[in-house]
């Protein structure tokens, strides 16, 4: 970290400051598959730490509780009218903190501790906010859940409307954390209109993609979206709600002062400037290049023999299952650490094995698309994921070092935005 940057931490409290700076370095010189993370640009660094952070603001523009609000008031009002623009939507809501306590919001202005709700099992790709068991939602609320075909790997919309019907629940969630596959938002509109259910997409992995024309909108189709600021998008991590204007009021109350007391200006700040640069042309060609990259991707590690989860990507998420390379995901997930290649372990359908030793990883695009790599570029990222594989289960450690030195050298010629900070 360049003390010319940050020199007040650097000043006050050098230990953190380190911590940063190994943070920088750790991002500029890894590459990073995680399908939930991203880069943000320097704009949006630099909009998400300024003095907006001084400023207490509950309420909403024009109706808040403290005074001195004329800046603020100007700050939410454009994202907000950004995200309707972006996104077409009659409404949206910039307020809430990060993904799950936008769901909650949605919990509070929909249903009743009790009620029924629907939302994708969590070990098939849902979300833990969608009426899993650990959850809140799922300690409040009775969940049920759907999943994916065991000889497909895709959503049965044949099984998901048997249960709507039979559970007939308040809410139905669509989207989740670990789908390779195009969601049918049209289908998940009939289901629930026929159930009488609430239908929220949580968009929060693909609103990116979706802001880019690189994913069919759930607009028009659904009554809620609901999204993080982050991932695909490439803003601060904050949330947003989004919905047809008779929810306004009902999911307005629910954030404040339902859940939330003052919002978070910086973020908000962050999320407008993010939401800026969705809306231009530049933004377009990205989300696309994040699925072409991914699909390219997903081909070059089925020519090496693994195995993917429903046999491939239609967006920015890729689903492996290491069962017949034998090697458990979290181990593989350890090895491409130390081999530069920073992935997560992840559960996939029907896994055998436990959650935190589970047999798959995941893996995503929209890092690497940010530092301007291309199809290109993907047989070179398989064949070091293969190789790290191959490495894990030989302990061979020299191999995995091989590795990060050659990604090392790639990530050079390839700056991620916001970085070098200097």
């Amino acid at each position: 970290m360049s003390a010319s940057r940050h020199p007040a931490l650097t000043a006050v409290d050098p230990e953190l400051a380190s911590f940063v700076a190994a943070e920088e370095t750790l991002q500029a010189q890894t590459l990073r598959l995680i399908p939930s993370e991203n880069y943000v640009s320097a704009a949006v660094l630099e909009a998400s730490g300024t003095v907006l952070q001084n400023k207490y603001s509950e309420g909403y523009p024009g109706r808040r509780y403290y005074e001195g609000q004329q800046n603020i008031d100007r700050v939410e009002a454009l994202a907000v009218e950004r995200a309707k623009g972006l996104f077409g939507v009659d409404h949206a809501n910039v307020q809430p903190y990060s993904g799950s306590p936008a769901n909650l919001a949605v919990y509070l202005a929909f249903a009743k501790p009790g009620d029924t709700v629907m939302g994708m099992a969590l070990p098939m790709g849902g979300h833990l906010t969608h009426g899993w068991g650990v959850s809140a939602t799922g300690s409040w609320f009775r969940g049920v859940q759907y999943g994916v075909s065991a000889e497909t790997g895709l959503i049965d919309y044949d099984a998901v409307r048997e249960l709507a019907l039979a559970e007939r629940p308040k809410i139905i969630f669509c989207g989740g954390t670990a789908l390779p596959r195009t969601i049918d938002f049209e289908a998940f509109s009939s289901i629930a209109q026929e159930a009488g259910s609430v239908l929220v997409a949580d968009v929060a992995h693909i609103a990116g993609l979706i802001a880019g024309g690189a994913h069919p909108s759930p607009v028009g189709h659904v009554d809620v979206v609901s999204t993080t600021t982050h991932k695909t998008l490439r803003g601060p991590r904050g949330a947003m709600l989004m919905c047809k204007e008779e929810h306004a009021k009902a999911l307005d109350k629910a954030v404040f002062p339902g859940l939330q007391g003052g919002p978070h200006n910086q973020t908000t700040a962050g999320i407008a400037v993010a939401l800026h640069e969705a809306a231009q042309p530049s933004f377009v060609t990205y989300a696309h290049a994040v699925v072409a990259n991914a699909k390219a991707l997903a081909a070059a590690l089925l020519e090496r023999g693994f195995d993917l989860v429903s046999g491939g990507t239609d967006n920015h998420l890729i689903l492996m299952d290491l069962t017949s390379r034998g090697v458990a995901g979290k181990v593989a997930a350890k090895a491409l650490d130390r081999a530069g290649i920073v992935v997560n372990y992840n559960t996939v359908p029907f896994d055998p094995r436990k959650p935190f030793d589970p047999s798959g990883i995941r893996i995503g695009t929209p890092s690497l698309t940010s530092r301007g790599l291309g199809t290109d570029h993907m047989p070179v990222v398989a064949e070091w994921i293969s190789r790290a594989v191959d490495a894990a289960a030989k302990s061979d450690e020299p191999a995995l070092a091989a590795i990060r030195a050659e990604v090392a050298d790639l990530m050079a010629a390839h700056p991620a935005p916001g970085l070098p900070l200097s």
